[in-house]
């Protein structure tokens, strides 16, 4: 199991560490296995510095898509995509 540092914004930090954004979609441009750690740090974009603040979870079920065979190109590139959160 790896222990990985991604880079993440206010907005989404706050909602991920209040339990209330349950997922995360990143560009699929390195690796991660289900049962790494995931460590979150806050980069405020307006100083471009780290706020020191960060939160940990561990990955999950990870969905990946490059191809669709359920959408056609028109539609994605019209609709583009979305991720749903499914809660008990």
């Amino acid at each position: 199991m790896a222990i990985i540092k991604k880079k993440i914004w206010p907005e989404s930090f706050q909602l991920i560490r209040d339990g209330r954004k349950t997922y995360d979609l990143r560009l699929a441009d390195w690796k991660i296995t289900e049962g790494d750690t995931l460590i979150f740090q806050e980069w405020d974009p307006d100083i471009r510095e780290y706020t020191g603040r960060e939160t940990t979870k561990t990955v999950g079920y990870i969905g990946k898509t490059k191809d669709s065979v359920y959408w056609s190109k028109k539609d994605i590139d019209t609709h583009g995509f979305q991720v749903i959160s499914l809660l008990e």
